[in-house]
């Protein structure tokens, strides 16, 4: 069986040192997993690359919420891109749509450019597109790396189907990531039905709380819940 790829969503300094601990090949460094994931600090980053040493692609999102950017929202993400060159970040995760709901081909195209030699991902916002083959061919055309996608759908197993058309039409063209409750429980089956050779995971475990778990710092602290290495290692063994 060929081997896939795993990356893992490491949203924390627990979940670097996860990652590096099994050996994951790469990790998508974000913070604010409850939001969705937003770019991590420059100091965060600083500290990921210290920590591990494989391949970092690093979320460049101004914001939780929609996709639709102000230009000053988009000028404080191109700065973000410059700090993910300067601390030895390998590649970015990049993501804008219009407020019809198509990629923002200006910016995504301005982003890429900006990003010079830095692999490029678009992430989830194509699973909020309006037309998802219009929008494939964009990325394809801007020559996007990867696609980050749950085929559409809450989560990679829901949007099975769309998510084995969409690998299907990406064959030798652009990459795709399977994305959105990948875990080690429907990873093999996820890869048999769509073929997909990249997978993304939080391979979170959840760890005892510390003090009154009743007082929420902020929605249902996700964030408390750091990646796992002997998950990673069960994925990766999977796969």
């Amino acid at each position: 069986m060929m081997k896939r790829i795993l990356e893992v969503c490491a949203a924390d300094l627990s979940s670097v040192a996860a990652a590096a601990e099994a050996g994951a090949p790469r990790i998508e460094l974000c913070a604010a997993l409850p939001v969705g994931g937003v770019t991590p600090s420059a100091g965060m980053m600083q500290a990921a690359r210290r920590m591990y040493a494989g391949k970092i692609h690093v979320l460049i999102r101004a914001r939780g919420g929609d996709f639709v950017y102000t230009d000053e929202e988009k000028q404080a993400m191109l700065a973000d891109i410059d700090i993910a060159r300067e601390t030895g970040m390998d590649g970015v995760v990049i993501g804008a749509l219009t407020p019809e709901g198509d990629i923002d081909h200006e910016f995504t195209a301005e982003a890429i450019s900006w990003a010079g030699d830095l692999s490029i991902t678009f992430h989830r916002a194509f699973d909020r597109c309006r037309d998802w083959k219009l929008s494939f061919g964009t990325l394809v055309g801007l020559h996007v790396d990867r696609i980050l996608t749950s085929g559409l759908a809450p989560s990679a197993v829901e949007g099975i189907d769309t998510l084995s058309e969409i690998c299907r039409r990406a064959e030798g063209r652009i990459g795709i990531i399977a994305a959105a409750g990948v875990n080690e429980k429907n990873v093999e089956e996820l890869i048999a039905r769509t073929g997909v050779k990249e997978v993304h995971s939080s391979c979170r475990q959840p760890r005892a709380a510390v003090g009154d778990e009743s007082v929420k710092m902020g929605a249902a602290d996700t964030d408390a819940q750091p990646s796992s290495a002997e998950i990673i290692t069960k994925i990766m063994n999977l796969i």
